[in-house]
């Protein structure tokens, strides 16, 4: 579990230090995650040394929801002036992403040359 840690630590590091390196627009923690999909792809990183450090960070998801509470509660009122450019955006791109999602996945079943009718439901 350690080295699985590890990785991910490390590949989070390394994400922080090229985006503020390169002065980069992208977000350390995006590239990253990145560098750790690319490294699992292409089989730098086996599956399994992370499996179980993953488990756990999801199991305990919730405990990264407080800071995200606290902020709302601390900017109350910002979010009270701003609430429909904030609903707006927050309904548009959820509708963005299930768009995008679903495409995907037609696109993924087409090519591996299933229809759509034969997905579990």
């Amino acid at each position: 579990m350690l080295s699985g840690a590890a990785i991910i630590l490390i590949s989070l590091l390394t994400g922080n230090f090229l985006s503020s390196y390169f002065d980069l627009p992208i977000p350390g923690n995006i590239i990253g995650m990145t560098l750790l999909l690319l490294a699992l792809v292409f089989g730098v990183v086996k599956v399994g040394t992370i499996k179980s450090v993953c488990e756990f960070l999801l199991q305990n998801m919730a405990l990264f929801f407080v800071p995200i509470g606290v902020g709302m509660i601390a900017h109350f009122n910002l979010i009270g002036r701003e609430f429909i450019p904030i609903t707006a955006s927050m309904v548009a791109s959820t509708f963005i992403v299930m768009a995008v999602t679903g495409l995907t996945a037609q696109r993924m079943l087409k090519g591996r040359g299933e229809s759509d009718d034969s997905v579990d439901r």
